[in-house]
Order: C-alpha cells, then sequence, then structure tokens
C-alpha cells in the first residue's frame, strides 16, 4: 500500500508554487447511504455512466451517476478495467485520474441488493460482479504510473476499492470513509484484508468490525487518505496535473503537498483519545476476547462499542476477524484470492440476503442472523469459508 511517508522520503523535484498558482484561477449510519445508491441503480448499465477520457496524456475516470451516489455496477467495472490496461499499455500514459461526478459521493459502493438477490435465485451476477471487481481492483494496485483518486465525499465499499491500493488518495471536507459490511452479514471486502491491517496498531481491524465512518482530515489522519484539499481547490489541483507532461510519483506528492491546507497539521484525530483503548481492546486474537476486553473496559466508550458490534452479523465478525489477521502477512493478489472465496461463501449462507433484506429492502432494521451469537458460529464453520472453491470457480491473480 502506498504512504506518503515513502513518498516524502524519496523527494527530488520541489514544485515552485507559481507553477501551481499558473493554474489556480479564476451517524444515522453508513448503509443509510450506501442504500441510496443501491437502491437506485438496478439493471443501469448507461453509457454513461462512467465517462473515460484522455486529455493530454493523462487517463481520466469520471464515475458519472450522481444520483446514486456513483455506486459502481458491473457494467461499469466492464468499462473501465479494459480501458485502464489499455492506457497502461500505451507509453504515452503519465498518470491516471479517478473521481465521482457531482459534489456528495466519490462512490457510495456497489449494486448490494443486486448482488444479494442473485445470490438466491441463482444468477451468476453473485459470481460476475465479485469476480470482476476484484480483478480491476488488483489493477488499481498494480498501475505502473500515478493513479490518483479524488475521494470527494461518500467513499465507502466498492469506492474503497476503487481508490484505496492506488498511488494518492485524496479526501476533501466532504469525505466519508467506511467499510461497514459487517452490518449486513459481509465483510471488509474490495482489499480491506490488505490495507486495513496496515494501518497504525489495530485502528483496522475497529474500523472493520465496527463501521465506524471516518470524515474529512480524519481520513487522511487514520492513513487512508494519502492527502487532503479544500473541496473548492479540485478544479485547480485538476488544472494543475492535466498540465504536466510526464510526472513521476514524487512530482504528484510534491503538487499534492503544495495544495494540503495548514489546517491538516494542528487537527487532532477524532479516535486519538480512544487509540490506547483500540489497541488494548481490538487487539485480542479472537472477537469473543475483543468483547470480553471491551466489558473488561467498562467505560462510556467501550459500552458504545459493545452495543455496536451486538447489531453486527457473529459469523461476519469472526469472517472478518480472520480476514485482518491472515491479510498481514498476504499480498493484495493474494488477499484479493482469499476475499473471493469468502464472497462466494457468504452468497451460500444466511446472513448477507438477510443483512440486505432487513437494511436495504424491507427496511426493518431487524435482521435476523444464523447463527445469532458468536458461540455458535464453530471453528468448522469458519474454516469453510476460508476454504478453497472448486478450481474452476476460483479466481487467481
Amino acid at each position: 500500500m502506498s504512504s506518503t511517508t515513502s513518498f516524502k522520503a524519496m523527494k527530488t523535484l520541489i514544485i515552485p508554487r507559481r507553477l501551481l498558482t499558473q493554474f489556480c484561477h479564476g451517524e444515522s449510519g453508513a448503509w443509510r447511504q450506501m442504500s441510496q445508491a443501491a437502491m437506485s441503480t438496478s439493471g443501469d448499465g448507461g453509457e454513461d455512466d462512467v465517462l473515460l477520457e484522455r486529455i493530454n496524456n493523462v487517463g481520466v475516470i469520471t464515475l458519472n451517476r450522481p444520483k446514486a451516489l456513483n455506486a459502481l455496477n458491473l457494467p461499469m467495472i466492464r468499462k473501465i478495467y479494459p480501458t485502464l490496461k489499455e492506457w497502461e499499455n500505451d507509453p504515452t500514459t503519465a498518470m491516471v485520474i479517478i473521481k465521482g461526478a457531482g459534489d456528495k459521493a466519490f462512490c457510495a459502493g456497489g449494486d448490494i441488493k443486486d448482488v444479494a438477490v442473485a445470490s438466491k435465485t441463482g444468477d451468476p451476477l453473485c459470481r460476475q460482479f465479485f469476480y470482476e471487481e476484484y480483478i480491476l481492483n488488483s489493477a488499481t494496485g498494480m498501475c505502473p504510473v500515478p493513479y490518483l483518486a479524488l475521494i470527494d465525499g461518500f467513499t465507502m465499499g466498492g469506492g474503497v476499492g476503487l481508490s484505496v491500493h492506488g498511488h494518492f488518495r485524496v479526501a476533501t471536507e466532504r469525505t466519508m470513509f467506511a467499510m461497514p459490511e459487517t452490518a449486513i452479514g459481509l465483510f471488509p471486502d474490495v482489499g480491506g484484508g490488505y490495507f486495513l491491517p496496515r494501518l497504525p496498531g489495530n485502528l483496522g481491524m475497529y474500523l472493520a468490525l465496527t463501521g465506524f465512518r471516518l470524515k474529512g482530515i480524519d481520513v487522511l489522519k487514520a492513513g487512508v487518505a494519502t492527502h487532503y484539499i479544500d473541496s473548492k481547490k479540485i478544479g485547480d489541483l485538476e488544472r494543475v496535473l492535466l498540465s504536466l507532461e510526464r510526472p513521476t510519483k514524487v512530482d504528484v506528492d510534491n503538487i499534492l503537498d503544495e495544495f494540503q491546507p495548514d489546517v491538516v497539521d494542528g487537527h487532532t484525530f477524532v479516535l486519538q483519545p480512544h487509540l490506547e483503548q483500540i489497541d488494548g481492546t481490538f487487539g485480542a486474537r479472537t472477537v469473543e476476547g475483543i468483547v470480553e476486553n471491551l466489558k473488561h473496559d467498562n467505560t462510556d466508550w467501550s459500552e458504545k462499542q459493545l452495543k455496536t458490534l451486538g447489531r453486527m452479523s457473529p459469523t461476519s465478525m469472526k469472517i472478518t476477524h480472520r480476514q485482518i489477521r491472515a491479510g498481514r502477512k498476504m499480498t493484495l493478489q493474494q488477499v484479493l484470492n482469499m476475499e473471493y472465496r469468502l464472497s462466494q461463501r457468504c452468497m451460500e449462507g444466511n446472513d448477507f440476503y438477510e443483512g440486505v433484506r432487513a437494511l436495504l429492502i424491507d427496511k426493518d432494521n431487524t435482521p435476523q442472523w444464523k447463527p445469532s451469537t458468536l458461540e455458535e458460529v464453530s471453528d468448522e464453520t469458519l474454516d469453510h469459508y476460508f476454504s478453497p472453491l472448486d478450481q474452476s470457480r476460483e479466481l487467481i491473480l
């Protein structure tokens, strides 16, 4: 996973501020936002749902479904991936920029409702969506030229997969990041098993299990974003980047630093008062151990976390816990292979469809998890979720 620190250590080129100014003129729940996208995207595969442009030497991807919070569907994936590979193989391509249309979302997730329904009807969408999405996620992580995501607005689920594995993730004051999958019987996929355990301490485990939402500068402070700018400067930043002929990663890093406001340095991370508790409680070897740690902590904060975990799918929490711990020693490609197995096992089980039903379809917010307790989710059940699929069904990256 790219890091601002590593790029700063490589700096050899200073971008004069005059080069920048030359072009600079003129908690109701994360799933509520995601459901707005999921419920309004069914079957949408219009020609303009994603815009793919070549501007000078830069490939520009615009997720163009602002009314659906730029939710990602299979037709969009099938347009983005071949174009990205085409740009990669073109020696004149200097950089790739991906962004969302409108001012509310980069990408609020995927067509979760359709995938859940497909899992019950035998529709191949429940295989094809994850299979092709993860291939695209891998490609963003392997992109040989600077890959920059402007994560302005909601960035969840599939939107995280399109951004977090690239070289640069630029947040704004409107950014809202979350991986709330345990609330619908899934797990933080799209490579979550790779980037989450590489966040400081046990922060990634905390975000994965609770679905805690990070906003604005806190997305940068957590290590999810690499840079932060004011949203009103996005146009100026794009003009500068599009003017460069052959920018290196160091060049792009320096430009982004020039745009980053001074307020970032003085900002206190929203979870800073609880990082010690997070490291102490969420580092347990089992989810049951995390719950016991929180009970022993016996603070207002720990009580809140217990209530949050109490709403999540017990099976999803145990899958997620093992996923994050295993992913610490895996490559991105190995993680995506593992997550594809998990996705298909989740399609076979009860909790994914039940979670989507409760939160996105019937909206009664009372999912009936099976099993309903952590203790009922056996090691044998968990082993099955992580076991290989038939060879013909495996994702190999």
